[in-house]
């Protein structure tokens, strides 16, 4: 499994509103600065944010996007799956695949779902606050 640029991008969009907010919507142009990402490529990943109800926007003259809940309150496994569909490791395990007619011989079939225990168990327990408190500068040892 590997984690698309809209994924990545979308994380890194939600630690920047959480680190910036300060009750008033925040212009995507700011983010897309500090964040070095094309304005183009943030108004494709903003309206899934949107939809599924992580952040809120205006439109026109001081408007841009703003956190809905708290940062604590964002579990990294939840934005992952919004943006990546599942965090299945092989094809046989996504969401709405075809029963695989090998799965009962299939002696790597158990590791790859312990694996995606494992990751989304990993996702699911880390949150953009967490996220807040990790700095590039340091070492940071799970």
């Amino acid at each position: 499994m590997m984690i698309s640029t809209r994924g990545r991008y979308a994380l890194r969009v939600l630690v920047d509103l959480a680190e910036h907010r300060n009750g008033g919507y925040i212009p995507m142009k700011d983010v897309s600065q500090r964040q070095e990402i094309s304005l183009k490529y943030l108004e494709k990943i903003m309206p899934v944010l949107t939809q599924n109800g992580l952040v809120e926007g205006v439109h026109g003259k001081g408007g841009g996007y703003r956190l809905c809940r708290e940062p604590d309150q964002y579990r990294v496994g939840q934005i992952l799956r919004l943006t990546e569909g599942d965090l299945a490791p092989v094809a046989c395990l996504s969401c709405g695949a075809k029963p695989c007619p090998r799965a009962a011989q299939c002696r790597t079939l158990p590791m790859w779902k312990r694996f995606q225990e494992l990751t989304e168990s990993y996702f699911d327990g880390l949150t953009v606050a967490d996220l807040m408190q990790i700095r590039p500068d340091c070492e940071y040892v799970i």
